[in-house]
């Protein structure tokens, strides 16, 4: 099916064309969800979310942009609200995540397993994921985009709907701030 079929097919509600859209990019728009917000059942609530999204509003498609495109617009557009929301409802829980009972610091690093990560690299991983966690909105996104779902330059240009030297300028500064993380984290 083409991409015009398909984006056809979407508007007038045909369920074949909207089965074809979920089989096709439902492994990466996961992939992509679960790069940011790093929690396996949030990822899956999320990614439903985002074809629903895509059901409900397929009609305002104006076809500017590939629909992985939007599709991937839409995922951290909702990745980045769940984490909003979750930010203002637990906003004072922090201090129960980072003191235990005894008032003993415990830094917990959430138990997920991201799509293709081999077991033997989960620690590393999880260090990983803890420091892309801290990265601005911005530079979460080009990277995640960029390393862990391949986009070029142009296309996370497109999904974040800014210039491709804006896109190089959160990469670099994410792969700096990575560094100086991960640097830190090392040392203790």
């Amino acid at each position: 099916m083409t991409e015009t079929e398909l984006i056809r097919g979407l508007k007038n509600a045909d369920e074949a064309a909207f089965r074809y859209l979920v089989e096709t990019y439902k492994d990466r728009v996961y992939n992509t969800v679960i790069s940011i917000v790093q929690n396996p059942e949030d990822a899956e609530d999320v990614t439903q979310e985002v074809f629903i999204q895509v059901y409900r509003s397929v009609g305002t498609f104006k076809g500017e942009s590939k629909i992985s495109t939007w599709l991937y617009r839409i995922a951290t557009t909702r990745s980045l609200d769940l984490l909003r929301s979750r930010k203002s409802k637990k906003r004072f829980g922090f201090i129960q995540r980072l003191f235990g009972e005894g008032n003993e610091p415990v830094f917990e690093i959430p138990d997920y397993n991201h799509p293709g990560i081999a077991l033997d690299r989960k620690e590393n991983a999880a260090r990983l994921f803890k420091a892309i966690r801290q990265l601005p909105e911005n530079q979460k996104i080009a990277f995640t985009l960029h390393k862990m779902e391949d986009l070029s330059y142009h296309e996370i240009s497109e999904v974040m709907k800014t210039t491709v030297p804006a896109v190089e300028s959160f990469l670099h500064r994410a792969r700096l701030n990575l560094r100086k993380m991960l640097e830190k984290d090392i040392r203790g």
